[in-house]
């Protein structure tokens, strides 16, 4: 478990390159400075950045297979957690959905900013995006499960590994799906957050999708 801010530093350093490293240094300066423009994340949560935002975002790697090439990051608001595995996995292409006209224009520029070649912004409502495969999606804090896969059921096929951390509420909304879109899933504890859980696994309820 990360006791404090130098852990969590240590932690993504152990998961990137040199460059990588220095590049999310750059993120949280730019994410600080948008912190007092707009409301990406809650100040408080600043004076903890590595642990709370970047850490927090980082160990989700560590559930995801190598041979992953597609990522989407739904409703990506601070770029988190989509904007830190772009700058981690630069052999990945992220694609960050964020229909908020604001935030949206924020995460262009820091992708702009920090030379991402990988990463793309979409500025769209989720159920207006065009039906498409990504290896994986993730959704921090986006909507309560039913509704997320019913609005992003069309970015999935049954090969799709979903991974979205719920906080303390990670058991319970998986023990409210259905008990055969249950078996698909498992609860990974954070290790960011002795409190939080990450759910993580396929929506089996997909491979009978019409």
């Amino acid at each position: 478990m990360i006791a404090n801010e130098d852990d969590a530093r240590e932690f993504v350093a152990r998961r990137c390159t040199d460059q990588a490293f220095l590049t999310l240094n750059d993120y949280v300066d730019e994410l600080r400075a948008e912190a007092f423009e707009q409301n990406l994340v809650s100040r408080s949560s600043l004076d903890q950045v590595w642990t709370r935002h970047i850490a927090d975002s980082a160990q989700l790697l560590d559930h995801v297979s190598h041979g992953t090439r597609s990522w989407a990051d739904l409703g990506s608001g601070a770029g988190l957690p989509g904007l830190v595995i772009a700058i981690m996995r630069p052999d990945l292409k992220v694609s960050l959905i964020e229909s908020r006209r604001k935030r949206f224009e924020w995460l262009q520029t820091v992708c702009v900013n920090l030379e991402l070649r990988n990463c793309q912004v979409l500025g769209r409502r989720l159920e207006t995006i065009e039906d498409r495969h990504f290896d994986v999606i993730s959704a921090r804090a986006f909507a309560p499960l039913q509704k997320l896969f019913a609005l992003a059921g069309r970015l999935a096929d049954e090969s799709t590994f979903w991974i979205l951390p719920k906080g303390k509420s990670a058991a319970d909304e998986l023990a409210q799906l259905p008990s055969e879109a249950q078996k698909g899933f498992h609860v990974e504890q954070s290790v960011s957050d002795q409190n939080a859980g990450i759910l993580v696994g396929y929506h089996r309820a997909l491979e009978n999708r019409v």
